[in-house]
């Protein structure tokens, strides 16, 4: 029950982390859930790291991910500067940093350094994805970075088990060593690709036969990474390159025409965002959750001295920067010498620095080194290995902490110098295209055969405001322009709408059907014009009222609208009688003091009588406004509000324009509930 409670603990912080992020995007997420993780476990919340529990639960599935999303090409063109940071670049480091290490701190033996510089050699492939969504690198910086965290993770994790092996057997041997990890690499890639193909098909063959069930070939998808990681263990292989061939072989068997189910996918991609984003976010939280047990060990040790401790810790990440800077300069520098020279492929200094300064380690590091045993095979303590701990958890910190501070600085292109004036009135312009353009976009993706007509109805209206944002500006602010008292006193006409519409339900004289649509869009309507999404005690109790009919008055059979045409004449002719009920009851409260603005609203409503009356042709309401479009309206809404944020941590507006922007969507949503 602990462990349990402990689990919603950290679900909830990893919310708390997002919401944190929002109102503060100059910090990543990783850095937020990391000392949430640690206040959760300076209060009481305790949650045992298991190594091998870890890898295969949060690693495995996250590095399949990583595979299955991952371009191919990019990957293939890339495969030379890939290699060379995930594999030589890792036994470099593990040799220079292994000696350094030692010399540094004698008490710690040098096969137990080459330990600890081999889980400190990878990258951490969630922390870099983390860390690219906000600082937008560029895209082949992004893709590099990105196939170095799927392969490095397997040459470090070799590396480091045989380092732990030589300290605990005193025993070492190159030539085994070298051939063991060839025979493990190729031999995961073997197996993880082959497994994949083998799952994948079985998932072919149970479609040809019927078995169209998607969500068991979505349990199935979910399942084959931690299947593939646990055989490929068991078998004596490269788990970590056994999952990410998966999913490159995933990838690959998902583009062909017999593999491919839209629905499927649509139920896929779902699935796994939700899993990845919890998985990512507990990775994090797990981190900050073992930081304060790890570091407090030292700190309340006697024995050690905390600011030479802390000092190791500066000097040892310092040198990790700079051996991987000296990697990438040496060569790029050499690549380009062996090409033909020229503009596009010379190195850059800005490229490198932004390639060694994304070389940030995560919970993966930490993981390995909570795997240490605490004895040798002689029965002696495994030599300073609450010290090798600290080490690798105030590197992980270190790094995220400078990637946080550097890479925005370094990823950001000087603006050109352009007035202030238009800057601000171009920027402004664009960015409302691009926010009206998300909610296009929005629409298009949740258009489905019931709600086709309202899309393409929405969508129209949408490029409309595009095409002619001028005229619809002016609109908007007409609609916007209403003062306090108007707004009530329109808010009081809705409430009168709302009444005469029950009372018809309750004498028979409409369906429940047409009544509960009409009063889905006055709810909505209403909660819009108060600017907030959340009601009352007393407003849900009358809602949930509201949708009881009063008595049994039985229905006429003529009412009941058997087809789209009836049932858009009965919400015709339904707005027109609550239309009426609603100037009654706005003129039954009318004072001298708001005469003026209920004069206002009145005429708002005796125009919709008009055009319902005679069909002059003005723009009709669209009273037949369902759920369907207002779900499409409420979701592109929603969409527009992500895009703002996008472009608020993109960097490209700032929080004022930000702020405007949201207003902008607000003020949209109104105009197209009211028009509608």
């Amino acid at each position: 029950m602990e462990y349990f409670i402990a689990v919603l603990v950290l679900l909830l912080m990893i919310g708390i982390s997002n919401i944190l992020n929002r109102l503060v995007p100059l910090v990543p997420v990783p850095l937020f859930q990391i000392a949430l993780g640690i206040i959760v476990s300076i209060v009481g919340v305790e949650l045992p790291l298991d190594p091998e529990l870890f890898l295969v639960l949060f690693i495995a599935p996250l590095l399949y991910n990583d595979g299955r999303r991952t371009p191919r090409d990019e990957l293939w063109n890339l495969r030379v500067p890939i290699i060379a940071l995930a594999f030589g670049l890792v036994f470099a480091t593990v040799l220079i940093a292994g000696y350094a290490i030692h010399s540094l701190i004698p008490s710690i033996p040098l096969p137990a350094a080459f330990a600890l510089a081999a889980i400190l050699s990878p990258t951490d492939a969630v922390a870099v994805g983390s860390l690219a969504k906000r600082v937008h690198l560029p895209q082949s910086i992004h893709r590099l970075l990105e196939g170095e965290s799927l392969l490095n993770d397997a040459s470090g994790l070799v590396a480091f088990k045989f380092a732990v092996a030589a300290t605990v057997t005193g025993a070492f041997s190159w030539w085994e060593a070298s051939f063991s990890f060839v025979l493990v690499a190729l031999g995961g890639l073997a197996l993880g690709a082959l497994m994949s193909f083998i799952l994948i098909r079985c998932q072919v063959w149970l479609r040809r036969w019927g078995m169209e069930d998607i969500t068991v070939h979505v349990l199935w998808q979910i399942l084959t990474p931690f299947v593939i990681y646990l055989l490929a263990e068991e078998i004596g292989v490269s788990g970590i390159l056994a999952v990410v061939a998966g999913g490159i072989v995933h990838a690959m068997e998902r583009d062909r025409a017999e593999s491919v189910q839209l629905k499927m996918q649509l139920v896929s991609t779902s699935t796994w965002s939700v899993l990845v984003f919890v998985l990512n976010g507990l990775v994090f939280m797990i981190l900050g959750v073992q930081i304060p047990e790890v570091m407090g060990t030292i700190f309340q040790n006697v024995n050690f001295d905390n600011g030479r401790v802390l000092g190791y810790v500066v000097l040892i990440t310092l040198l990790l920067y700079v051996l991987r800077f000296i990697w990438i300069y040496a060569f790029w520098s050499v690549r380009y010498l062996l090409q033909a020279p020229s503009e596009s492929n010379r190195p850059s200094l800005r490229g490198i620095l932004l390639t060694s300064l994304s070389g940030v380690r995560g919970a993966l590091t930490l993981a390995a080194a909570f795997s240490i045993p605490y004895v040798l095979n002689d029965g002696t303590a495994f030599p300073e290995r609450e010290l090798i701990l600290f080490i690798a958890a105030g590197v992980i910190l270190l790094s995220l902490i400078l990637a946080s501070i550097f890479l925005p600085l370094l990823s950001s292109d000087p603006e050109p110098v352009v007035t202030l004036a238009d800057k601000k009135k171009k920027s402004e312009k664009d960015i409302r295209l691009k926010i009206l353009e998300a909610a296009v976009q929005s629409v298009h993706s949740n258009m489905n055969d019931s709600n086709r007509d309202a899309a393409r109805n929405l969508i129209a209206e949408v490029k409309g405001y595009m095409s002619k944002s001028d005229v619809f500006q002016k609109r908007i602010m007409e609609i916007n322009g209403m003062g306090p008292q108007e707004m009530e006193i329109y808010l009081h006409g809705i409430q009168a709408e709302r009444t005469e519409v029950r009372r018809l339900r309750n004498r028979g004289e409409i369906t429940a059907e047409i009544a509960m649509t009409f009063e889905y869009r006055l709810d909505r309507l209403e909660t819009v014009l108060r600017d907030r999404s959340d009601t009352g005690i007393a407003e849900c109790l009358d809602k949930w009222k509201g949708m009881i009919p009063l008595n049994n008055a039985e229905q006429h059979e003529t009412l009941e609208p058997n087809d789209e045409a009836a049932r858009t004449h009965m919400l015709k002719k339904l707005k027109l009688h609550t239309s009426i009920a609603a100037i009654e009851a706005i003129q039954q409260q009318m004072t001298p003091d708001n005469r003026t603005a209920s004069t206002k609203i009145i005429a708002r409503y005796e125009k919709v009588i008009h055009a319902i009356q005679y069909q002059t042709g003005q723009s009709l309401p669209d009273i037949t406004l369902d759920k369907g479009k207002l779900d499409l309206i409420t979701t592109a809404i929603q969409n527009q509000r992500d895009k703002v944020q996008e472009l608020y941590e993109s960097g490209e507006i700032d929080r004022q324009h930000a702020r405007k922007m949201r207003h902008f969507v607000q003020d949209l949503e109104k105009w197209i509930l009211m028009e509608n």
